[in-house]
């Protein structure tokens, strides 16, 4: 017992000197398979504590990797995209390898045509009008392929109009030339200014909260743009991320719910000049309704929240994502204001951006404070049915006495009647 009893508390010592973030791993001492297996359930799940895998990374990226896609082909016939989505040193390498097989390929067919018709045997006779002045091998072919191609022109190589194979391979490549430039310079053009780098610069709290905001419990967090240049048509959503088992039975992994954000009110529509609190009313159809304080820590969710709009400057659209789980969402807490009024101008201050403050906030759930306030309403407030059949209960009793008056009444005035006749 006393070894038990050891071996419990530093266990416990050891999983409270542990960092929350990281991913806790205690290993059990060596006692005995009877004493281990008499260890306290609340200490064993304390040291299976484990971090939560994101879905969505901080910086927006998914964190989901394809494997066994046996459709490989697909990559290729969008073949654009896919070397859009290259990275920046696969991306120049394929550039400058396609330009270079291409001068080379036509080179070669120059060299050949060249070979083939005897320009090479008649190299300094004026006698002989050749395919291409000037073109005495390999090299030169080469070169005259390349200005051919980006159209320079020194001069120097010319073809003549005595050779029409050689005619009709300038017209191919002059055109093949123009679709690969196109081609690649469109590549590099897109890439270069690929809306997701604009995405940078929305940012998105560290932290989201949970306080009472206008009587109601709520769960928010803060978007910011960091640019002049204002993102057009912005608007937000946020996913909540949480396995559930059907009542089939059917296991549903990384289920998504929608989480109003205000889309009913028009709240989702987002004038993102300075920074903003999306707020979400936790409400009967909220998946945070059971949710209380104690129970938050013990729920694996992530909460994914997407921002999206057109950039100014380019009109292409932008998406930013960031994500929060269980361990970022603090409960009774609220942010920091970051917007002063100055001299002629209102000032944002991003170094308070993700802070906050802590605040009074009940530690029941939305549906506890729900059910506490209508037990305390209950005495006070009455259905309408209730109401009315009060109201007329009152009405009958009303009637009853008026009419037992009117009775007395009556037999007061017959009494007096039968007087004056005596």
């Amino acid at each position: 017992v006393c070894l038990f009893l050891m071996a419990a508390n530093v266990l416990e010592e050891d999983s409270m000197e542990q960092d929350i973030e990281s991913p806790v791993t205690i290993h059990q001492p060596k006692l005995p398979k009877q004493a281990r297996e008499d260890l306290p359930k609340s200490i064993n799940k304390e040291c299976a504590k484990r971090k939560i895998q994101r879905y969505v990374r901080k910086d927006g990226k998914c964190n989901v990797h394809h494997g066994n896609v046996r459709e490989t082909y697909r990559y290729l016939t969008d073949i654009f995209t896919t070397l859009v989505d290259l990275k920046w040193r696969f991306n120049l390498l394929i550039f400058v390898m396609v330009y270079t097989v291409t001068w080379l390929f036509f080179g070669m067919i120059w060299w050949l045509i060249a070979y083939m018709r005897g320009d090479m045997d008649h190299i300094g006779d004026s006698t002989w009008t050749p395919c291409v002045s000037n073109l005495n091998g390999f090299v030169s072919a080469f070169l005259f392929s390349i200005e051919t191609e980006t159209t320079i022109g020194y001069g120097y190589r010319v073809i003549t109009d005595k050779c029409p194979e050689g005619i009709i391979l300038l017209l191919v490549q002059s055109v093949l030339g123009s679709i690969v430039n196109a081609f690649m310079v469109g590549c590099m053009f897109v890439k270069i200014s690929q809306p997701k780098k604009r995405a940078e610069t929305l940012v998105f709290s560290t932290n989201a909260v949970i306080s009472m905001r206008d009587g109601k419990l709520c769960l928010m967090f803060r978007v910011g743009d960091l640019r002049n240049s204002h993102i057009v048509e912005a608007s937000i959503r946020a996913k909540l991320i949480k396995s559930k088992q059907t009542k089939e039975g059917e296991f549903i992994p990384l289920n998504q719910t929608d989480i109003n954000v205000g889309y009913y009110t028009g709240d989702d529509r987002l004038f993102l000049v300075s920074p903003l609190i999306i707020s979400h009313e936790i409400n009967q159809q909220s998946p945070f309704w059971e949710i209380s304080k104690a129970q938050l820590p013990k729920e694996e969710l992530e909460i994914v929240v997407i921002l999206e709009g057109m950039v100014e400057a380019t009109g292409m659209t932008c998406q930013a994502r960031s994500s929060y789980i269980t361990s970022e969402i603090l409960w009774g807490y609220r942010f920091t204001p970051v917007l002063t009024l100055e001299d002629g101008f209102y000032e944002v201050d991003y170094n308070s951006f993700h802070e906050t403050y802590e605040t009074n906030t009940p530690v029941y759930s939305a549906k506890e404070l729900a059910e506490m306030a209508s037990r305390a309403e209950l005495p006070l407030t009455w259905s309408v049915s209730s109401k009315l059949d009060q109201h007329a209960e009152l009405e009958t009793e009303e009637e009853e006495k008026n009419q037992e008056d009117q009775n007395e009444r009556n037999g007061d005035v017959a009494n007096l009647e039968n007087e004056s006749k005596v």
